[in-house]
């Protein structure tokens, strides 16, 4: 498995779109697309994945050392997180092995 920054960034990207998207239809009732509130909430988590500086060693945002989200768009990225992580095995079962197995990998090399 690539565990480029490159790949890892994109793995990153593609899990919390997931997330977003898994949240935005269940909550919101969208279907192809996001809602307004969803897509400001994406768009502001790809720039802080694109900024990360800890891309390279970390696991999980929420075991980042920085909270870089500032508090309103953490309160909704956990909002969405806690709904969507454990459904997340069910919608999309092979995202999530992935997941778990980049981010073991990253402890082991950390």
């Amino acid at each position: 498995m690539d565990n480029s920054i490159e790949a890892k960034t994109a793995h990153e990207k593609k899990i919390v779109g997931e997330m977003i998207r898994l949240y935005c239809r269940k909550k919101h009732g969208m279907k192809n697309s996001l809602c307004a509130e969803c897509a400001a909430l994406y768009a502001y988590a790809l720039g802080k994945i694109d900024k990360c500086p800890f891309m390279k060693e970390k696991t999980f945002c929420s075991a980042c050392k920085v909270h870089c989200y500032g508090q309103e768009m953490g309160n909704k990225i956990k909002t969405v997180m806690r709904f969507s992580g454990p459904r997340m095995l069910l919608y999309h079962p092979i995202l999530v092995i992935k997941h778990i197995i980049v981010g073991m990998q990253t402890k082991e090399n950390a």
